[in-house]
Order: C-alpha cells, then sequence, then structure tokens
C-alpha cells in the first residue's frame, strides 16, 4: 500500500503537468512577438505528452497494487473471522440470526473494499492535486487564488457537517440492513412450513415490514443529508469555479492587479482544484459504509472467546459432576441456581421440568456452549475447563434437537467427529443408528450429497445425527429431547438407535415424554433453575411431589393419545438405562 500511495502521489502531480504546460504554450502563441518561439512551443507539447504516459502507468500500477493489497487483506480478515468463530462460545450463536453472521463473514468484509483498494489513494490524489495547484497559481498571483479558493473552502465545509450526520445514522443503517437479510434466509427457509400451514402472507408481511423499516431509515438519512450535500455539490462543481474564477479576473484586470493572460492558467487549473474533491464526496457514502463495516468486523473480532487450557489434565474415570453450578444468560437474572448432580459412569441420568426450567441450559453447559456463571463441571475430577475443546469433544457428544446437517456427502457427514474413519466402521454406526437402508435407497449411496442428491425427514436427519455420535464413540453422552417431534414410526427407529447409542456410556438425557426415562437410574426434577426432587421413578411416584403430578398429567395425555402411549411401550422396552438393555 506504501509503494501504491507514493505511485499515486506521482500520478496526482503527472495530472497537474500538462495543464500548466498547455497555459505555457498558450502564453508562447499568444506573445505579441514573431515569430513564434517553436522550441518553447514543442517543448511544452512533449512535456505534456510524457507527463499523461507518466500518470496512466503510474495509476494504473497503483490500482493493480492496491486491488491486490485488498484480496489479500481480505482473504485474510475472512480466515482471521473465521479461526475466531470457532473460538468463542457455541451458545454466542443461538442469540444471532445466520443473516446477522452471513453480513459480518461476507457483507461487512466486502463493504471495507473502498477503505483499501480505493480511499487511500483517492484521498492523495484530492489532496496532493489541489494543494500543488494552489501552491502553483499563488505563484502566479495571490488575489486570483484566493478568489479561486473561496467555493472550495464553503463545499469543503458543508461536505463536512453532511458527512457527521451521515455517520451518525450509518449505525441504524447497517442494523436495518442486517434485519432485511435476516429476514429474507428466515422467510427462505421456513417457506415449506409457512405454505403448508397457509401464513404466507403473515411471513412474507415480516420481511415486508423489514423493508419498510429499512426505507425509512434510508429516506431519514437522505433528507437531512440532501440540502448539505446539494449546496456543497454546487460549490465544488467546475462551473461555480469557473464564475468566480472569470470574477475575479475581470475585476483584478480593470484594477490593474494582473495582466489579461492570467485566466488562461486559473480558467486550466482553477477548475481542477475542486474536481478530485467532488470524487471523493460522490465516494462518501461507501466510504461511510466501509468505516461501519470496519467497526463492526474489529467489534465481531472482539467477541470474547471461551479460555482454552493450553494442556489437557489426565482424566483416569467418566464420572460427570456438577458441582453447586449457577448459571445467567444476562449476568442479572439466574436460570440455574447451585446445581449439585453426580453422573457415575454408565449410568443414566433424566432431567424433567416444565418449560423454561433449565433442562436444556444443562444440557448444554456440559459441552461448554456456554461457560458456569458459577460452580464447576467436571469430568473423572477434573474441570472441563481444563480441557481442550478438541479433548473435551473426545470425551462429550451429544443429540440435540436441532440436528444440524452439512452441505456435505453423507459419508463426511457421519465422519465428521473421525474424518479419518474407515468405510466398514462408518456402515456400522449407520447400520446401528438403523439409517444403513435409507442411505442405501440414495442415488450414490454414502457418497451422495445432503441437499442435492440426498433429502432426509427430520426423523432420519435425527438418526443420522445418531450415527456420527456413534462414530464418535465418546464415553460421555448428552441428549436434549431428540424424539420431541418425531413420529411415532421414526420415534420407535430412534428409540432403537438411541438404545444401541447409550449402551455402556454415561448418558444424561432430557426426554420429552416422561415414559421414555421411567427407568433411568436417577431422575431428577427441576423447577425454576434448582433441583426440586431426584430419585428413581418408583420413588419419585411414592414421594408424591413435582414429579408424581408431571406423570399423572403425562398419563392422561396417553389417554387422549393412545398412539403416544404405544410409542412409550416401545421406548420403555428399548429405554436409556444400562440395567433395562
Amino acid at each position: 500500500m506504501i509503494i501504491a500511495c507514493v505511485l499515486q502521489a506521482i500520478s496526482a502531480i503527472a495530472s497537474i503537468v500538462p495543464f500548466i504546460a498547455v497555459a505555457d504554450l498558450a502564453k508562447v502563441l499568444l506573445e505579441e512577438q514573431a515569430p513564434v518561439n517553436a522550441d518553447a512551443a514543442w517543448r511544452a507539447c512533449w512535456i505534456a505528452f510524457f507527463a499523461l504516459i507518466v500518470r496512466m502507468a503510474a495509476t494504473y500500477t497503483a490500482f493493480f497494487i492496491s486491488h491486490n493489497a485488498d484480496n489479500d487483506f481480505q482473504l485474510y480478515i475472512r480466515r482471521r473471522l473465521a479461526k475466531h468463530l470457532v473460538k468463542v462460545p457455541l451458545g454466542w450463536f443461538t442469540g444471532r440470526s445466520a443473516g446477522d453472521v452471513k453480513k459480518a463473514m461476507a457483507d461487512d468484509v466486502m463493504n471495507m473494499h473502498n477503505l483499501i483498494a480505493h480511499a487511500a489513494l483517492e484521498l492523495l490524489t484530492a489532496i496532493i492535486v489541489p494543494v500543488v495547484t494552489v501552491v502553483y497559481l499563488f505563484s502566479i498571483s495571490w488575489i486570483m487564488a484566493l478568489a479561486a479558493l473561496i467555493p472550495v473552502v464553503i463545499g469543503v465545509y458543508m461536505y463536512t457537517r453532511q458527512l457527521k450526520k451521515g455517520l451518525e445514522l450509518m449505525d441504524t443503517y447497517t442494523e436495518s440492513m442486517g434485519k432485511i437479510n435476516g429476514a429474507a434466509i428466515e422467510f427462505v427457509q421456513g417457506i415449506s412450513v409457512v405454505k403448508t400451514f397457509g401464513q404466507t402472507g403473515r411471513a412474507y408481511s415480516r420481511f415486508f415490514e423489514a423493508g419498510e423499516n429499512f426505507l425509512s431509515v434510508m429516506w431519514n438519512m437522505m433528507k437531512g443529508a440532501l440540502r448539505v450535500s446539494s449546496i456543497a455539490e454546487l460549490f465544488l462543481t467546475p462551473i461555480t469555479a469557473l464564475v468566480s474564477i472569470s470574477a475575479a479576473t475581470i475585476f483584478a484586470v480593470q484594477m490593474g492587479w494582473v495582466s489579461s493572460f492570467v485566466i488562461i492558467p486559473f480558467t486550466l487549473l482553477g477548475l481542477g482544484i475542486t474536481a478530485p474533491l467532488l470524487a471523493m464526496i460522490f465516494g462518501g457514502r461507501s466510504l461511510q459504509e466501509a468505516a461501519v463495516a470496519a467497526a463492526k468486523v474489529k467489534a465481531l473480532l472482539a467477541t470474547p472467546v471461551l479460555e482454552e487450557a493450553a494442556a489437557a489434565k489426565e482424566v483416569n474415570n467418566f464420572e460427570l459432576e456438577l458441582q453447586h453450578v449457577s448459571f445467567s444468560y444476562d449476568n442479572k437474572t439466574k436460570v440455574l441456581d447451585d446445581i449439585n448432580i453426580v453422573l457415575k459412569p454408565g449410568t443414566t441420568t433424566a432431567l424433567v421440568g416444565r418449560s423454561g426450567s433449565g433442562k436444556s441450559t444443562i444440557a448444554k453447559l456440559i459441552p461448554r456452549f456456554w461457560d458456569v456463571s458459577e460452580g464447576k463441571i467436571l469430568i473423572g475430577g477434573v474441570d472441563i475447563k481444563d480441557l481442550p475443546s478438541t479433548v473435551l469433544y473426545q470425551y462429550v457428544s451429544f443429540v440435540f434437537q436441532e440436528v444440524q446437517i452439512l452441505r456435505a456427502s453423507v459419508r463426511e457427514n457421519i465422519a465428521l467427529a473421525r474424518p479419518d474413519a474407515g468405510q466398514d466402521e462408518i456402515i456400522k454406526a449407520a447400520k446401528a443408528a438403523k439409517i444403513h437402508d435409507r442411505i442405501m435407497e440414495l442415488p450414490r449411496g454414502y457418497d451422495s450429497i445432503v441437499s442435492e442428491d440426498a433429502l432426509f425427514s427430520g426423523g432420519e436427519a435425527q438418526r443420522l445425527s445418531i450415527a456420527r455420535a456413534l462414530l464418535a464413540d465418546t464415553p460421555i453422552l448428552v441428549m436434549d429431547e431428540a424424539t420431541a417431534f418425531a413420529d411415532p414410526e421414526s420415534e420407535a427407529l430412534i428409540q432403537d438407535a438411541l438404545s444401541n447409542l447409550a449402551t455402556g456410556r454415561t448418558l444424561l438425557v432430557i426426554a420429552h415424554r416422561l415414559s421414555t426415562i421411567q427407568y433411568a437410574d436417577n431422575i431428577i426434577v427441576l423447577d425454576k433453575g434448582r433441583i426440586a426432587e431426584q430419585g428413581t421413578h418408583r420413588q419419585l411416584l411414592d414421594d408424591n411431589g413435582k414429579y408424581s403430578r408431571l406423570w399423572e398429567r403425562h398419563e392422561r395425555s396417553t389417554e387422549w393419545f393412545p398412539e403416544t402411549r404405544v410409542a412409550g411401550k416401545h421406548k420403555s422396552n428399548s429405554s436409556f438405562s444400562n440395567q433395562s438393555v
């Protein structure tokens, strides 16, 4: 960029030389002497010609270098963002739409293009050309030079005011653009569900409202800046400069301060003072967007990351323990308060409770979607904060309700945790997850690409994620309502797969239906972020407490929906406890 700036400075100076040469040529040709000084005239022509060649070569090279620098910079920033985002807490993504992340990774980085490829070079031109021109004009006549600067000073002042107002509103502009991105992505991703339930109009109205909001923001920006920018542009146009210089020349000639020849260099060069500044105004909007985008990227890079241990401590066993764990999303309201749980190796522990009681939060604290606010989570007596993520995920895997499948081959999706796994191992995991037969129906089997020639239903996608967890073969497994939205047939297949997955592992499960966990070794009832009671299914029923009332409500629901009872019976026969397996 330094080399590019030096070349652009040479180009800016060279761009003035032809005008000076033409002014000298005019003076030679119009002088009242005969014959005309041909040598001086040709010298001026050759100087102008070579100055143009230098300007063209320097400008081309400068912008070629700056655009290559911009390509390198964008690659560097995107890689840096990617490296940073994989280190932030996984829970950070749940509070942001795909549109926000996409805007930061793609749009904001692209909007910084002008800062690197254009801004520095154009700013140099906008400074050097007027300064060199003014110095030359002052050498001819300081009175005329001052007259030529009057519209420039007024235009720059008005432009500065407009730029300040634009920057104040740019944050609102980028926020509105992010909402449009998010609304568009959500609308497209959910179009099938929306159309199925006849809510196309309502879903589209949300996108339309985001567009209306953006239009309102844009109008407020333009309305506030239009008057000021119009005045600035008016004073910086060549016509205004020409009028100002012509009027000043006539007055100066009448007063006998300058000769009539002065109008030639001032007319040629005086107009060039405003042109680079006017170009900066037209590019001001892009610079504002680039400045705000740079601030957004910088803020994203400043997002706190999970502290990673440099080296892993030795884990002697796979007992999972939560010691006095408390957690708050906003550092104000506790969603978990003094949770103490011990999961012995090879046992099944179930979490139950009303919505919002903290079940899913506990499930996501174990794989460090967030770090606990207070207390510790231990594996074999070692705090999970003292285990690098790569080591932690060798001990803990999870099957959540929201299945994430990559746009890659089925083989790559299953082998996500173990890319070096052999074909036989992948097939074995798929068979245990009850998804192998479905995969073999695909056009290219395990080489089929998800979302291209491999389309999976919700239950099939869930079994694919179970195959992934089976292949990972971790001693601790966390499952969060894995069968919540499956139909009875899919649920039965998922339950068989889960039974295979649970064998010999320490299991923490959150079940949507209580019948799926009635044979668990320990059932923990959560209420408002605290442990209300715990014990086996029979013990909790005998205690006649919260769990007993939840069970009665569950039993009444199965009377209304018999298929739930059928699925529940199937699940209890293939329950999550080692004892029943």
